[in-house]
């Protein structure tokens, strides 16, 4: 059986902590581009400033960071250093339905193969995002030391994808105007009344609203609610609660998920610079395995209207 890494891009928010703890050997750095126009490979380690720093700078001003796929040579430089090691590669990266990272990779990895025809390259579209790409890998890793092999972990990650839920609160609807994606009015009278947009993947890779209620006690009610119809033995699960720049309310949320769903383990982290640039502040987020997502999202909207219907009663 021939060795195997499992990578990916940065993308994932796995910090230097959990690649060492989980055998990650590298992370394929996309591009981040500054509001003064220069750029840097992204600090998926968060050392040249803090997540408050970066997530600080986007609040109240026009300014927006902006990111792009990892340049050609970072890729052959992270896979050729395994290759040259006689190890195949398996590379879960960021969902195509919100960037070209996949099909980037693709290219690098089919141009290495002619190099090194004796290795395997499996690029998977992981149609997530974040730490819910985190728990995609960690997953991998953990089929990995199980003594799985490199075909079966590919078919797993792709199976696995569609398993992986978001559910949390989006509250910062002024940075969703910079971006495009609310309009000016709804963002000022949704900030006056307190409003929480509740988000989950759809099958397509995108994170898709399927609810809003005013305030962050009724917005976490609903995520812990809508949860445990959702999830799948949570006490087996690595969960994870990702923030950009709510870190107070991700503190509140981790003890109610380890009150209701005694999770394995529950790890809390930042929205890293990459996602974080088109995300912005004010995400508080858990996510975790459950069924598979349906078509259309139609099952979960039901399940969360009829939530938010008790809620309001």
């Amino acid at each position: 059986m021939s060795d195997f890494v499992i990578i990916s891009d940065s993308s994932c928010d796995l910090t230097k902590d959990l690649r060492e703890r989980f055998d990650i050997p590298d992370i394929i750095r996309g591009v981040l581009y500054f509001p003064d126009g220069h750029s840097e490979l992204a600090d998926v380690d968060w050392t040249k400033m803090t997540p408050s720093e970066f997530y600080d700078s986007m609040k109240g001003r026009n300014v927006l960071y902006k990111t792009a796929c990892p340049p050609g040579e970072e890729i052959i430089e992270k896979f050729e250093k395994h290759l040259k090691e006689g190890k195949d590669i398996i590379a879960p990266v960021l969902s195509t339905a919100l960037s070209a990272t996949y099909n980037d990779v693709t290219q690098v990895a089919k141009e290495l193969l002619k190099k090194y025809p004796e290795r395997k390259i499996a690029v998977v579209d992981s149609l997530r995002y974040s730490t819910s790409l985190a728990l995609l890998v960690i997953s991998a890793a953990i089929k990995k030391q199980e003594g799985a092999s490199f075909d079966e972990v590919v078919a797993y990650l792709e199976s696995e994808k569609y398993r992986i839920h978001q559910m949390g609160s989006m509250d910062d609807l002024f940075f969703l105007v910079k971006t495009g994606r609310v309009g000016g009015f709804k963002a000022f009278f949704g900030s006056m009344i307190g409003l929480n947009i509740l988000a989950d993947f759809n099958e397509k890779g995108l994170s898709e609203p399927i609810g809003k209620l005013k305030g962050k006690k009724d917005a976490f009610k609903a995520t812990i609610e809508y949860i445990a119809k959702t999830v799948e033995n949570p006490e087996e699960q690595i969960m994870f609660i990702a923030h950009s720049n709510r870190e107070e309310a991700a503190k509140a949320l981790a003890e109610m998920v380890k009150e209701k769903f005694n999770p394995k383990e529950l790890i809390v982290s930042n929205v890293g610079v990459s996602c974080g640039a088109s995300i912005g502040p004010g995400l508080c987020s858990v996510f975790y395995k459950g069924a598979p997502v349906s078509a259309g999202l139609e099952k979960e909207r039901a399940i969360m209207d009829e939530i938010i219907a008790s809620i309001k009663k």
